[in-house]
């Protein structure tokens, strides 16, 4: 059931889920076909959350938001936890590209390839080498390390700046991680993405969210989009359902998709919980965001072949620092060739998407005017940018226009404009959020482990069962 903007809902339910990013989602859809009445509510016109899309001229271009590459696991999980038609859609990216002062590597993006690049270009001995994947791929979440990143790098490849640049770059712009994180961070996340290439959705994320959607309803998920939460009910220590516009929708359940500090913070109340629990909330550190510039190339125009996902910088050495910089040096151009990720839209056009990881504040602190101008120069330094590899792309575009950190804010709620969530220490507390208050469960982009499209999906199936299993124990016990 699709609820309209001015329906009523008059009706209790099992399950509320806030937000319905891909955890959300893909929560809600488990949950709906194992039969449980699932309302999914969304504050946009939309559903997707961070995996959305925009158009622009009577829709004759199409943008995908931001870097949307994802391990082969996705393949899995959406067969398992969607549909076979959803799985079948995801394609492998084969052609990734750096391109920056200290090297110029082509590779598809797997352990094999990886292994040949860093032994025949980066001059590193196979055992070194070897040693690295094995070390990775034996990390494990309940391990107690404290071993970070740049301390991890260190251990393997002491003084190589540029082989750090070349394992950690792209991990950075997938989820925010940075050289002080715990390594832990990056092993898991690498080692996914390693394991058989980075994949993506063949026919755009309108497609596939189309298509999600569609499932949802089938499952007799009911959805309510244009729909802002008030405040999570709480009765007797125990989560009771939502508020919306003043009027209680009572649930036995409710799983958050927003973020984890305002969930707690704003929704719920810090009334609700230990005050040893709110402290380690407010020390949750938000994650970076990013800003994007979308391009559109005129009817008939065409590029060369540049590669499907492209890291480029002309900063000398690698610096994680430089990566979040207002003054940007380094980006990562995604092109979406129409023949190849848009088969089913003839008339679809060329579409480029230049991403960088940002501060924030660097961008709300600037006055309107300065705001402004800031945009400009970062379309500008872009075009820059792309010209080393298409020198006539002024010439080609009609569409150029970009997003920042508060573009972000604006249409996900995220506070901060936050990309990916929170930093290492939110997955503990979102895990264990219905330990604190019972009958309240959250999903979503947190620890950096449970980022990206292929983190917040599995994030969202683990969180239904938990889910799954509180209701057993609840039928006959309280009523709602």
């Amino acid at each position: 059931m699709l609820y309209k903007i001015r329906d009523e809902i008059t009706q209790d339910y099992d399950v509320i889920v806030i937000g319905s990013g891909l955890a959300g989602m893909t929560a809600a859809n488990i949950m709906g076909r194992h039969g449980h009445k699932v309302l999914l509510l969304e504050s946009h016109n939309k559903l997707g959350g961070f995996a959305t899309w925009f158009f622009r001229k009577d829709r004759k271009h199409v943008f995908d938001i931001s870097l949307h590459g994802f391990p082969a696991g996705m393949i899995k999980t959406c067969k398992k936890y969607w549909s076979k038609e959803i799985a079948d859609s995801i394609v492998q990216l084969k052609d990734v590209r750096f391109v920056n002062p200290q090297f110029s590597v082509q590779t598809d993006f797997t352990k094999e390839d990886y292994t040949r690049i860093l032994i025949e270009k980066f001059q590193l001995s196979a055992e070194v080498v070897n040693g690295f994947f094995t070390h990775l791929a034996q990390m494990n979440f309940f391990d107690n390390s404290q071993m970070t990143n740049g301390e991890l790098f260190e251990k393997f490849f002491p003084g190589r700046n540029d082989v750090v640049r070349f394992l950690m770059e792209p991990i950075t712009y997938a989820n925010g991680s940075t050289l002080e994180d715990p390594a832990i961070t990056y092993g898991i996340v690498f080692s996914n993405f390693m394991s058989k290439g980075v994949y993506t959705f063949r026919g755009g994320t309108d497609q596939l969210i189309g298509k999600m959607k569609d499932e949802l309803l089938k499952n007799n998920v009911h959805i309510k989009m244009q729909t802002r939460v008030d405040k999570i009910e709480v009765k007797d220590g125990r989560a009771k359902g939502v508020v919306l516009n003043g009027k209680l929708i009572r649930a036995k359940a409710v799983l958050s998709n927003g973020n984890i500090r305002s969930t707690i913070l704003n929704m719920v109340g810090v009334e609700h919980f230990s005050e040893t629990f709110i402290k380690k909330v407010q020390e949750v550190r938000l994650n970076s965001s990013s800003a994007q510039v979308y391009m559109g190339l005129k009817e008939g125009a065409t590029i060369p072949y540049i590669g499907e996902l492209v890291f480029t910088s002309n900063y000398p050495t690698y610096n994680p620092d430089r990566l979040l910089d207002l003054k940007v040096s380094s980006r990562t151009f995604s092109v979406y060739y129409p023949h190849e990720t848009r088969p089913q839209d003839p008339a679809a056009r060329v579409a480029i998407v230049s991403s960088t990881n940002c501060h924030y504040d660097d961008w709300k602190k600037l006055s309107n005017e300065d705001y402004e101008k800031e945009k400009s120069f970062m379309i500008e330094e872009t075009l820059k940018g792309l010209e080393a590899f298409i020198p006539d792309i002024r010439d080609k575009l009609e569409v150029i226009e970009a997003a920042t950190p508060l573009t972000v804010e604006r249409y996900t709620l995220h506070p901060k404009g936050s990309s990916f969530g929170t930093k290492f220490e939110g997955l503990d507390i979102s895990m264990n959020l219905h330990k604190n208050l019972e009958g309240l469960f959250h999903a979503g982009s947190v620890g950096i482990i449970m980022s990206g499209w292929l983190g917040a999906a599995n994030y969202g199936v683990i969180q239904a069962n938990a889910i799954e299993s509180y209701l057993s124990t609840q039928e006959g016990t309280h009523a709602i």
